[in-house]
């Protein structure tokens, strides 16, 4: 009970007023999907094999655009994807832009204070771009040392993990994926770090690049869905969700036609 609530009923014993009825319940994002048989999704439309929209024929495609197809079929309800970004994700959760972010989130300490995850459907480790014109940088101990710049992009779980592993190399925090793509590309910095879906991207279409993978465990993230605190029932059926495209077969049969089977959470 609200304490204007009960403020309000405590005066309604001193005077003739009817104490007002309790203020209803914040409704469910699982009831207003099923009273407009509508699901808006959260995606980042840049996240190739994840929610890629492509430039040229403006199409998304991707394991998690598959999901939030499936989720919506299974929910008898319209997708509508919405655009968003790591650095505008818990904003837009929070502001109620979407009912779900879809679009292989990394769960961190710093995103579980704001926002709420389903189990883990995808795990990655962390992987280096570098120019293949690049001859400072030929293995993966090569990149933390003086002189090297190793680029991020803003918000994403690269940039809080890079700036407690470098010790040696310089930082470089840039707004968007295309500028740390930009900067390695021109040899204004060494590398760029990302995950194993977005790294596919460049083996497929950048031939300037080439990947590095850390030798053993570097810092492996767990993957999920993202919903804004409070609405236990919507996170509820997403966990029957996450768990059921497990299950049937759906998650690893959308992850192979994506070339993302090895990183398929168990």
């Amino acid at each position: 009970m609200s304490q204007i609530y009960k403020l309000l009923c405590a005066a309604a014993l001193a005077s003739p007023m009817v104490c007002p009825a309790q203020p209803p319940a914040k409704a469910s994002h699982l009831e207003r999907i099923q009273a407009t048989r509508q699901l808006r999704v959260c995606i980042w439309p840049d996240y190739y094999s994840i929610t890629y929209r492509n430039p040229k024929t403006n199409q998304l495609s991707g394991v998690d655009i598959d999901m939030a197809h499936a989720l919506g079929k299974d929910l008898d309800a319209a997708v509508v994807f919405v655009d968003s970004s790591f650095a505008k994700l818990a904003d837009d959760v929070a502001q109620n832009h979407c009912d779900v972010a879809m679009f292989a989130i990394g769960i961190t300490p710093a995103r579980q204070e704001k926002l709420r995850f389903t189990p883990p459907h995808l795990v990655s480790d962390i992987y280096a771009v570098v120019s293949q014109a690049n001859r400072r940088i030929q293995q993966w101990d090569d990149i933390d040392q003086p002189g090297v710049v190793v680029a991020v992009a803003r918000g994403t779980l690269h940039e809080p993990v890079m700036r407690v592993k470098l010790q040696a190399a310089q930082l470089l925090v840039l707004d968007t994926p295309f500028a740390r793509e930009q900067e390695v590309q021109s040899g204004r910095a060494d590398v760029f770090m990302t995950d194993f879906p977005y790294s596919q991207r460049f083996l497929a279409k950048a031939d300037w690049a080439r990947l590095l993978a850390p030798p053993g465990r570097y810092h492996i993230t767990p993957y999920a869905y993202a919903v804004a605190p409070g609405d236990e029932p919507w996170l509820a059926r997403l966990t029957t969700f996450v768990a059921d495209i497990k299950r049937d077969g759906r998650l690893l049969a959308s992850a192979r036609a994506h070339h993302l089977d090895p990183i398929v959470a168990p």
